[in-house]
């Protein structure tokens, strides 16, 4: 959720040409957008993406420094999930050259513990359990206060460098464009911008909480509900693999940690413990309520760091009713939406399945994050 600086867009930056032309638009040039703009290049296709600021601005959900990449899920289609996103991201690492995830220790505890367990078990993934004494010799730096389950796959992503990493890999990126409209004439897709129009054979869009408003006017709803969130920061070592772990304690509230890479903080959050807000109006200034809050975690989990934060940091998200994504296809408009929280681990996935519901290729996303199950009929 780290505000840092802003990726440079492509050439085409700043402008639609009056009638512009592609094989497929995409709209949004966050995670998801960049991550299928990305896959949909690298199969040979056209691809115009229409972001309205800069990738990685302010108001973006993928904003940041970094994410967690964890099998831990208390579901093993979800663990079976993240155990087959590692492999795209390595694609990538091997593309841009680059260390894009931080090999860390990951400690799961709290009351969903034996759910966790048994779900990664079931889905193959390794594990280790660890009774309280060995997690507090091991880990004295995180107060787990009994058992804890270890992940000796999980990572650090180094999210702002994802970005850009996706962002080179050829789209035509065009910012400071907003999207008025998008027809679907059965044939062709027209996206109407402030600054002319796109023609597509295909519109993947994946404009976070700006998503349902923007297909509302298509006939297609995409239900959301957008959080403000908010994270701190605390004075630690620099970097993963100095001493303090990845961690998430399952079960309501959810606080969770996790070193910075390459810089002396640790980053500390509750998961979805934001506000409702409207993502036209963000409030980026500091919560004094959830201030307190992560400072109160931060003395609960943290004991050898101080608790007072260094900085907080304020993120969209962009929430399903059921916190399952949304990747579907209704006529020629592909949506990819409902990822925060939990998404960024598995973006170039998404975008690989994003490309295929897009061309009609490819053995695309589970049946589970269709419309359909919010009673929207997709085709």
């Amino acid at each position: 959720m780290a505000g840092q600086g802003l990726v440079a867009a492509g050439s085409g930056a700043g402008a639609v040409d009056a009638h512009a032309q592609c094989d497929v638009a995409v709209v949004g040039a966050g995670l998801l957008g960049l991550a299928s703009a990305r896959a949909l290049t690298r199969r040979g296709l056209t691809v115009i993406l229409l972001e309205q600021a800069e990738i990685g601005h302010d108001g973006s959900g993928s904003k940041g420094s970094c994410r967690i990449f964890r099998l831990g899920y208390d579901d093993p289609a979800w663990v079976s999930m993240a155990m087959r996103a590692r492999e795209p991201w390595a694609e990538l690492e091997n593309e841009c050259g680059r260390r894009l995830l931080e090999p860390t220790p990951h400690l799961t505890f709290g009351d969903q513990l034996d759910d966790v367990r048994a779900a990664m078990r079931a889905a193959g993934a390794a594990h280790e359990m660890l009774p309280a004494a060995e997690v507090a010799a091991r880990f004295p730096g995180v107060a787990a206060g009994g058992p804890a389950l270890l992940e000796p796959q999980s990572c650090v992503i180094r999210a702002d460098a994802a970005l850009q990493a996706l962002a080179a890999a050829g789209p035509d990126i065009r910012t400071g464009v907003t999207v008025t409209g998008i027809a679907d004439d059965g044939r062709r897709v027209t996206v109407r911008t402030t600054s002319g129009s796109v023609t597509a054979g295909a519109v993947v869009v994946c404009a976070g909480p700006w998503t349902g408003a923007l297909l509302a006017g298509s006939g297609i709803a995409v239900p959301s509900t957008p959080t403000m969130e908010q994270v701190g920061y605390l004075a630690a070592a620099a970097g993963p693999g100095q001493g303090l772990p990845i961690f998430i304690c399952h079960g309501p509230p959810e606080p969770y940690g996790l070193p910075v890479p390459d810089a002396p903080l640790y980053k500390i959050g509750f998961h979805h413990s934001g506000p409702v807000t409207d993502p036209d109006r963000q409030e980026q200034d500091p919560d004094p309520g959830l201030t307190e809050r992560l400072a109160s975690l931060a003395r609960r989990y943290l004991p050898g760091l101080a608790s007072d934060l260094v900085r907080t940091e304020r993120c969209v998200y962009d929430n399903s009713p059921d916190e399952d994504f949304v990747v579907d296809r209704a006529g020629r408009v592909v949506i990819g939406s409902g990822t925060s929280g939990h998404g960024f681990k598995f973006g170039p996935l998404l975008g690989e399945w994003l490309a295929d519901l897009a061309t009609g290729q490819g053995d695309g996303p589970p049946a589970r994050f269709s419309l359909a199950r919010f009673g929207a009929a997709a085709h």
